[in-house]
């Protein structure tokens, strides 16, 4: 099978467009040909200092397409069927074998494009808000990078709660766009002090959840916004800066709570966050939320589609066409 791969990690120059051998099933997988392939903000994160499982490595947590073949325990799909599946790599290939269990069957409505957008950007802010953030009707929520997968999902989910919705963005244009998905209050990190102007906003009182997908040297500050019981996720280091150390000392004086989060680690624990997914894959097919792809690339040019991306252009996400 073709794939996109590296031997070292590095800036998006070290993926090569190669012959690979085709992954075999385990007894418990499903083995999938690939039609969409979204880029995940962790596999950008995986590519440029992530550790490499194999050699050539193949990275990529998301992907939909059809089943080609099943292991001998695996029941729940046959071939031909459209899935979504998630996994730690191997999605920026033709072929991609994982197990049935992190597996969702796709709607005969729903595009394939959009259904590999959806598990991990929307199973993470849905848990970020309302599992680990318990964001509740009447709360304000700040959304960092709301024009990234996360952040557009987190802003519709948390609108549809009833919470009042803030976000960061790098252009007075994405944030204007942000408007289509309920964001009420746009922040520009670029010229704006995005603590100042939460503070501003909420008239001192800040934000009750953050959701975090940058870390870095903005985790502190996502703190330093919090209000009194307030609750920050981090789920990202999309800034990749180095930081020694986060001052949580802060926490204690208002009863505040930092919170880290990795879907995968829910996925492989329980059935809880499958349900969430499934629900999702069905609010998207069905017209309640809403996917926005920026741009297609074909899977020969995942190297040029990792730029596009690491040059924050994008709006949405990024998919790859095998």
């Amino acid at each position: 099978m073709k794939a996109a791969v590296y031997y070292r990690t590095g800036g998006p120059e070290v993926l090569s467009y190669e012959d690979v051998a085709d992954p075999e099933p385990g007894p418990h997988d499903v083995l999938v040909r690939a039609e969409a392939i979204s880029i995940e903000g962790g596999d950008t994160l995986s590519r440029a200092r992530g550790e490499l499982t194999s050699t050539p490595h193949v990275v990529g947590y998301q992907c939909a397409g059809r089943v080609v073949a099943a292991g001998a325990e695996a029941t729940r799909f046959g071939p031909g069927e459209r899935v979504v599946t998630v996994g730690l790599d191997g999605s920026h290939a033709e072929l991609r074998a994982v197990p049935e269990a992190f597996c969702w069957p796709v709607p005969d409505d729903l595009s394939i494009e959009e259904a590999a957008c959806i598990p991990v950007p929307f199973g993470t802010a849905d848990d970020c808000l309302f599992e680990f953030g318990r964001l509740e009707a009447g709360q304000t929520v700040l959304v960092h990078a709301g024009a990234s997968g996360v952040g557009l999902a987190a802003i519709q989910l948390a609108k549809q709660a009833g919470a009042r919705v803030f976000a960061t963005a790098s252009s007075p244009a994405k944030l204007e766009r942000l408007g289509e998905f309920g964001l009420d209050e746009g922040i520009d990190y670029v010229h704006d002090d995005f603590v100042a102007e939460v503070r501003r906003l909420t008239g001192g009182r800040g934000a009750d959840v953050v959701v975090d997908s940058v870390g870095g040297t903005t985790l502190q500050g996502s703190l330093a916004c919090l209000a009194y019981r307030g609750r920050c996720v981090t789920l990202g280091d999309a800034d990749r800066g180095a930081v020694e150390s986060i001052d949580v000392s802060g926490l204690r004086i208002s009863n505040q709570v930092l919170a880290g989060y990795f879907m995968g680690a829910e996925l492989v624990t329980g059935e809880r966050v499958a349900a969430v997914v499934a629900r999702h894959i069905e609010d998207v097919a069905e017209g309640r939320l809403r996917v926005v792809i920026d741009r297609t690339f074909p899977l020969a040019e995942a190297a040029a589609a990792h730029a596009y991306i690491e040059s924050r252009q994008a709006f949405g996400r990024v998919v790859l066409i095998p």
